[in-house]
């Protein structure tokens, strides 16, 4: 074989595998970005079933509110349809912020900017659900007293306080912090499943 031949033969090798490099990495990367959705499925599944009964929550109250007879009892029924629509919609947002973030079209730089970004709005979001859970935990129950039973708990001696308030609280409190470390883990594990493309996609 001459030396054309040789150096022929040689360049046709060092493109094929240079192509086979390309697809290798092209395959890696849709498994990298496969992966990141599921992770990121897991919150849309638990977030969206919540959601879910939120809206039907907020859509059997609406009607009830005609009940709240009072000043007072009229502003915990608005905040409890509110809180039951608001909240669970802005959950759902940030998560899909999340899952918009596309992993085979972004550069790795832009990836973990925009990850960071989202990752801790979605976590700020969770945060300030915490807190306004013990609020409506608060404020829902003179609202679910009238519905149900036709009282007024700031009116009516009723002793529900002494035993509903601080076993729904400290539920509250263990599943809280359940609830928030498994996010916090969700989201851990995505964000490595991007740093794993390093090397993988340019800066």
């Amino acid at each position: 074989m001459e030396l054309h031949e040789m150096q022929a033969t040689w360049s046709q090798m060092s493109q094929e595998l240079e192509k086979q490099k390309t697809l290798t990495n092209e395959l890696i990367m849709e498994m990298r970005h496969q992966r990141y959705q599921n992770k990121i499925s897991v919150l849309s599944k638990y977030e969206g079933l919540g959601a879910i009964i939120c809206f039907i929550g907020a859509l059997l109250l609406l009607p009830q509110l005609q009940k709240m007879d009072t000043w007072y009892l009229m502003a915990s029924g608005i905040f409890t349809v509110c809180y039951l629509v608001i909240l669970p919609a802005a959950v759902l947002y940030s998560i899909y912020k999340l899952r918009t973030i596309n992993v085979l079209k972004n550069s790795y730089r832009e990836l973990l900017v925009a990850y960071a970004k989202r990752k801790k709005r979605f976590l700020q979001t969770q945060q300030v659900g915490i807190v306004l859970n013990f609020i409506f935990l608060a404020v829902s129950l003179p609202v679910v007293l009238k519905v149900f039973k036709d009282k007024d708990l700031f009116i009516d001696d009723s002793n529900i306080l002494f035993w509903y308030v601080p076993i729904m609280a400290i539920f509250l409190i263990i599943f809280s912090r359940w609830g928030y470390g498994k996010y916090k883990n969700v989201v851990a594990s995505a964000n490595s499943i991007l740093e794993e493309l390093d090397g993988k996609k340019g800066s």
